[in-house]
């Protein structure tokens, strides 16, 4: 998709285009068999279908300038970037990440073109309706064309009034690979580690911006803890229960070098708080020895930068474990009467742990039964239905957790 766009300049075009180029590989690849390079084949197959598309438009001049653009096909790439970056998807991530549109927009617009999420999933994520973040893309699409937009990384002395939106994408994609809104399986690797990868090339152009630095360390101390998130048996393994001896150390020891080189520039931002919360996981010796006051203390200078309710619950979580369950479900109480988390089932799934550990299980078991018809992945559904089951006293099948 990235190079598509680059391609032709039309993102619509490039959708249907590559829609074209996989429907035509379904038909083909099963009879002649996958190619030397699927990528490569894909590509060349939906940019011809692109061009035969814009010859077909010969009563529009620019088409006709279009399509004689893309036919030059033998020359070499020119990355048009001041030599800096070649690579299609971080120019698209600048793109979608263009001052002229609102911060929402850019996130959400790349997540879409560049990650392959589906509308819903980001709705999920910006906690919108569907239609609500369908319209939002379409707007954002028309307004990269209609103010042409250039398809590139901005020169240096640009790249400051984008970083913020390309964090956030990059961010947001390695959410989704770490904590998946819908499906099967918790993780998605491929997005884990595309996320990550991006953000190395990111720190590679901005080796001085310690929110840059940030999240890279950020990402990376998360996803140091993937192979203790999931059992034997691919059921979800909560953060304090975890073998830490599975966690891989030299991200952590990476990340924790990111983190100390970034903190030192005295400018921290949330993605270097956040870091620091994770680095706290990181360096416990085991779930015991976790300094929750400080994590506590980091959720509430993370709220003052950048107020969000998800940041706020998961403060309420931090307090609890410092101070006891029933000074954490004050706090989760409080956000529940607000509304600001509806249909986030994480909210009522928090709830239902601190009342279980306050030993009120008829309780806890309303929010635990109102977190299962929340929850979208089957992994955590099935986490939730076993805590249900543990409270209740009675056995619930696994394969039907909603019930």
């Amino acid at each position: 998709m990235a190079t598509l766009i680059r391609m032709t300049g039309n993102w619509d075009l490039a959708e249907e285009c590559a829609q074209d180029a996989f429907a035509v590989a379904l038909e083909r690849w099963p009879r002649d068999g996958v190619p030397r390079s699927p990528g490569a084949w894909l590509t060349t197959t939906a940019r011809n279908r692109a061009l035969d598309r814009l010859r077909r438009s010969t009563t529009e001049a620019a088409k006709l300038k279009e399509a004689a653009v893309l036919s030059h096909t033998d020359e070499p790439d020119d990355d048009g970037d001041d030599g800096t970056v070649r690579d299609d998807r971080l120019r698209l991530i600048f793109t979608c990440c263009h001052p002229a549109l609102p911060l929402e927009a850019r996130v959400a617009l790349t997540l879409r073109t560049l990650a392959g999420l589906t509308t819903a999933e980001i709705a999920r994520a910006f906690l919108v309706a569907e239609p609500t973040m369908a319209k939002r893309l379409v707007r954002a699409k028309g307004k990269i064309r209609h103010a042409a937009i250039p398809y590139r990384v901005p020169p240096a002395h640009l790249l400051p009034e984008r970083t913020g939106g390309v964090l956030g994408v990059l961010y947001l994609l390695f959410n989704e690979g770490y904590a998946a809104t819908e499906g099967a399986d918790l993780m998605r690797q491929g997005l884990c580690a595309e996320a990550i990868r991006l953000a190395r090339v990111l720190a590679g152009l901005m080796p001085d911006e310690p929110e840059v630095l940030g999240l890279l360390a950020l990402v990376l101390l998360q996803h140091a803890r993937r192979a203790a998130r999931v059992d034997d048996a691919g059921e979800l393994v909560t953060l304090e229960d975890q073998d830490r001896a599975r966690w891989d150390a030299s991200e952590i020891d990476e990340g924790l070098g990111l983190l100390d080189a970034a903190l030192r520039y005295d400018r921290a931002g949330p993605y270097q708080l956040q870091a620091a919360i994770a680095a706290c996981h990181a360096t416990a010796a085991d779930a015991a020895d976790t300094d929750w006051a400080r994590i506590a203390t980091l959720y509430g200078r993370l709220a003052e930068v950048v107020p969000s309710a998800v940041v706020e619950l998961n403060r309420a979580v931090a307090v609890a474990m410092a101070d006891g369950p029933a000074a954490g479900l004050k706090r989760v109480e409080a956000l529940q009467a607000s509304g600001a988390l509806a249909g986030y089932y994480l909210l009522p799934a928090t709830r239902a742990d601190l009342l279980r550990r306050l030993e009120r299980p008829a309780e806890a078991a309303v929010h635990y039964r109102e977190a299962l018809d929340l929850a979208a992945t089957d992994a955590e559904r099935r986490y939730l239905a076993r805590r249900l089951a543990e409270i209740t006293g009675r056995r619930m099948r696994d394969d039907s957790p909603r019930g």
